[in-house]
């Protein structure tokens, strides 16, 4: 094997824990060096190097995206994967505060399994909340067809990290662009079988964030998307 390319944090600390010696490409939403991944970011050292965000430092800003769709939303649900501890602190610690200051009520349900997020739905439905916010993870962007069925299903507004979700029928998402992530793996992946070290790449932080709405099913939600948000937005899909 010449090179591992690792898309998420458990794979690539996985990649990191069965080898010190095969080169790692990796993409993860954690902190790579508390993760044990690199010695620092600038000086990755080892066999591994990539690229990370901090999806915690978007969800403040997601939050608000979700009220400005969903002006009179009060009470918001937010879904986590305690699977994922580390991201599901963050998150935490991040949601927490930016729904203080707009004035929002989150309550938090927590599923690691397509069973759980059925579970979660039903719990959360009965406190009837007025949006729901879909924590950055993995798993759930691999079960977003199910979240977005059941957020249908329920006519509740939904916000998700991946525009994965909103072409499947989520309201919408903001977060980084995976298709320019992906790449960014590609390209270390690429330099290393030409010969580099993974060590003397320095860890990349994406800084490309897109905005992505769902207006069909804003307005089968009876929510009119404003002006703002439509210009601001890099796809508006209908």
């Amino acid at each position: 094997m010449s090179v591992i390319a690792a898309a998420g944090s458990v794979p690539a600390v996985a990649a990191k824990a069965a080898t010190q010696t095969i080169p790692i490409a990796f993409f993860v939403a954690e902190d790579p060096v508390k993760l044990g991944l690199v010695a620092s970011l600038a000086r990755p050292g080892g066999n591994a190097t990539g690229l990370n965000f901090f999806p915690s430092e978007v969800n403040a800003k997601r939050l608000g995206l979700l009220r400005e769709l969903v002006p009179a939303a009060v009470r918001v649900a937010g879904l986590m994967n305690p699977g994922n501890m580390t991201n599901t602190s963050s998150t935490l610690a991040e949601l927490e505060p930016a729904a203080h200051a707009l004035g929002l009520q989150v309550q938090f349900f927590n599923a690691s399994t397509s069973r759980e997020i059925d579970a979660a739905f039903a719990a959360t439905m009965l406190g009837r909340p007025d949006a729901l916010f879909v924590a950055p993870d993995g798993f759930f962007t691999g079960r977003r067809v199910q979240l977005a069925a059941l957020a249908a299903r329920h006519a509740l507004p939904a916000t998700d990290s991946v525009r994965d979700f909103v072409e499947v029928g989520g309201l919408t998402s903001y977060g980084a662009n995976l298709a320019n992530a992906y790449r960014q793996i590609g390209l270390y992946a690429g330099g290393i079988l030409k010969g580099a070290k993974p060590g003397d790449f320095p860890v990349t932080q994406s800084t490309k964030f897109e905005l992505v709405i769902n207006a069909q099913i804003s307005r089968m939600l009876g929510l009119t998307v404003p002006d703002k948000l439509l210009a601001a937005a890099d796809e508006v899909i209908e």
